[in-house]
């Protein structure tokens, strides 16, 4: 209890969601010492919500929609600028499996001397299903039960969701960063968990305790039979920010070596699968933007 945990949340326009965020993040056995709130619509019945919570809280409304990226980096420096030993993240779509994740996923943590750790994420509708599918070489995991014996093991080293209750000390944050202003939306989390893979700094998923999160594994479309999958947001502006900070994201070092793949992936699903050449030249062209670095949002 002598290090001071502040928690960071980000919302926009969710406030039900949030308010279901916030009773769990409020009710920890090891209790936040702080929970900063950055509201990217800066709505006054979220600003009231925020203030009854009973905990020490601070809201920050923004009347400049952030994003996820620019809404968490706001968070993080503030909580830093209070005094924090340790951030932990979370969204307001989803929360905490219960009140005792915080208090697991700080003894993993201690116990295996992690600069960051995160839960599984779980679906929100079904807490054994992974809200996310996860690829361990060419097979996938779909259900927590399948990452490992927790009895034997409790730690899947050096995979990490970093916005979904990750916990991060302060000498992470000062040695990795804070999420790019620039990507707004969607592949933020996995450009800062490139930074975190290269900085050497030891991290993983705490397979004891869980975040429960929307489903988003339908967005994940198989491919080669399901050997690998390629990702399909079911909108123009998720497909927008996905494939632009897609091409920014591979440009960089850690992640260039997958390049080859990305094009086999995407290029099997919009030609084979989808037969759908349009949308292959609409796919290069949003890279081409993001590998330029052009990150004017669309109108």
């Amino acid at each position: 209890m002598s290090e001071r945990i502040v928690g960071v949340v980000v919302t926009h326009r969710r406030r039900e969601q949030l308010a279901q965020s916030l009773k769990v993040l409020s009710t920890q056995t090891r209790p936040l010492d702080h929970l900063v709130v950055v509201d990217n619509a800066d709505e006054a019945a979220v600003r009231e919500l925020v203030e009854s919570c009973p905990l020490p809280t601070s809201y920050l409304g923004s009347r400049h929609n952030l994003g996820g990226a620019g809404g968490f980096a706001l968070g993080m420096l503030y909580a830093l600028s209070l005094g924090a030993d340790r951030v932990w993240l979370a969204d307001d779509d989803g929360r905490p499996e219960g009140p005792d994740v915080l208090a697991t996923l700080l003894d993993c943590a201690q116990r295996h001397g992690l600069a960051e750790v995160s839960p599984v994420v779980c679906d929100i509708d079904d807490p054994d299903r992974l809200a996310f599918p996860l690829r361990r070489g060419v097979a996938w995991r779909r259900h927590r039960s399948e990452l490992g014996d927790v009895e034997t093991d409790d730690l899947l080293p050096g995979i990490a969701s970093l916005f979904n209750g990750a916990l991060f000390t302060a000498a992470a944050i000062d040695a990795v960063g804070v999420p790019d202003l620039r990507l707004f939306v969607r592949g933020d989390e996995v450009e800062v968990h490139r930074r975190l893979v290269r900085s050497g700094l030891p991290f993983g998923t705490c397979l004891r305790t869980a975040y429960l999160h929307p489903n988003g594994a339908d967005e994940f479309k198989p491919i080669l039979g399901g050997r690998m999958h390629t990702q399909y947001p079911d909108n123009d502006t998720k497909r927008f920010f996905t494939y632009r900070n897609r091409g920014y994201l591979l440009s960089q070092p850690g992640l260039r070596r997958l390049l080859p793949q990305e094009w086999v992936r995407f290029g099997w699903y919009f030609l084979v699968t989808r037969r759908d050449p349009a949308a292959l030249r609409e796919w290069v062209r949003l890279r081409k933007l993001g590998r330029q670095e052009r990150f004017e949002r669309p109108a």
